[in-house]
């Protein structure tokens, strides 16, 4: 197939295609490079943005697209917060734009990177695909209004789409080349990089008295080889002709903060300080994902996603690249 891969050049994104130009698809990415890294992606680049319904119409209209994933948002929900006009105008008001050039053009399959943050503070534990909805966040919120809205657009113009409800993406490639090039750093797998990079004289925990065996909070991290690979599955099993679909992708288990660290610590050989900060609002304790249901769907399996792994290709993005693409 031709794929379109709407903010291609981001961290997910990048990796994303190669898995499809692995898998033997045709991929062009599309990019305003505003979050993005040119150097991270190996395939023909489309620069436009999703917020001008013009240039978003004419990449579609460029070349025969069979399906689009779109990966293309703002990913910060502390941001959201201060910011939630942003995040509206670019996540939800970018898609509109990307789904009506998909009807206009009648491009039928879309894989949408969705978010656990729909989930806000889980109702139980693991979470399942069918817990309820709220989230805390604009962030959380915007991924929450398109996932609302792709069922009347399946229903009215045939598009069929599966939303992947990421947990924590973490992780590079095996060869080091492609990797988070987050600016700045503040998720804290790529904040206590900087700290073993000596870039940062510390790493902050927030919160050391949850009801944990440590103390601290456990999250589900998936590694982003696995990401990419639940995107090419979602896609492949569209063009097979499934309906549209709903689906956790998370590694099933939960590491710690204190957890994570300790392996970044280990792997990196760097002895960096720890401090421990005040808890942050609305941080539940533990959250981790049911992933039976992609599992059953999809096939898919998370191949990478211990912990070890995750850590030793993040170093070895980061240790490679200490100063990211150098585009910045």
């Amino acid at each position: 197939m031709k794929i379109l891969v709407t903010g291609g050049a981001g961290y997910i994104g990048s990796h994303t295609i190669r898995e499809l130009a692995e898998r033997g698809h045709e991929v062009v990415a599309l990019d305003n490079l505003e979050r993005g890294h040119a150097a991270s992606t190996q395939c023909p680049l489309i620069r436009a943005d999703l917020r001008d319904p013009a240039a978003t119409r004419q990449a579609l209209e460029s070349q025969s697209f069979d399906g689009v994933v779109h990966f293309a948002a703002f990913a910060a929900a502390g941001e959201s917060v201060v910011h939630p006009e942003m995040y509206f105008e670019n996540n939800v008001g970018g898609t509109i734009n990307l789904l009506g050039a998909m009807v206009a053009t009648g491009v039928k399959l879309l894989v949408f990177s969705s978010s656990c943050g729909v989930y806000g503070q889980p109702s139980q534990l693991p979470v399942t695909e069918d817990c309820e909805r709220r989230p805390e966040s604009p962030y959380g919120e915007s991924k929450h209004l398109v996932e609302r809205m792709l069922p009347w657009y399946e229903r009215a113009h045939g598009l069929r789409a599966i939303a992947l409800r990421y947990f924590n993406a973490a992780g590079a490639s095996l060869d080091g080349t492609i990797g988070d090039d987050a600016r700045p750093a503040t998720r804290l797998i790529p904040s206590a990089m900087k700290a073993a990079l000596g870039q940062r004289d510390a790493i902050t925990i927030f919160g050391d008295d949850y009801p944990t065996p440590d103390g601290t909070c456990i999250r589900d991290y998936v590694h982003v080889l696995d990401l990419a690979s639940a995107h090419a599955l979602a896609l492949e099993h569209l063009a097979d002709g499934a309906p549209g679909d709903f689906l956790n992708v998370g590694a099933g288990v939960g590491y710690s903060n204190r957890q994570v660290v300790e392996m970044i610590r280990r792997v990196s050989g760097v002895d960096f300080p720890i401090r421990i900060g005040l808890r942050r609002p609305g941080d539940p304790a533990e959250v981790y994902a049911d992933n039976s249901k992609i599992r059953r769907v999809l096939g898919w399996e998370p191949k990478h996603s211990d912990l070890e792994t995750i850590i030793r290709t993040d170093w070895g993005w980061h240790s490679r690249h200490p100063d990211g693409y150098g585009d910045r």
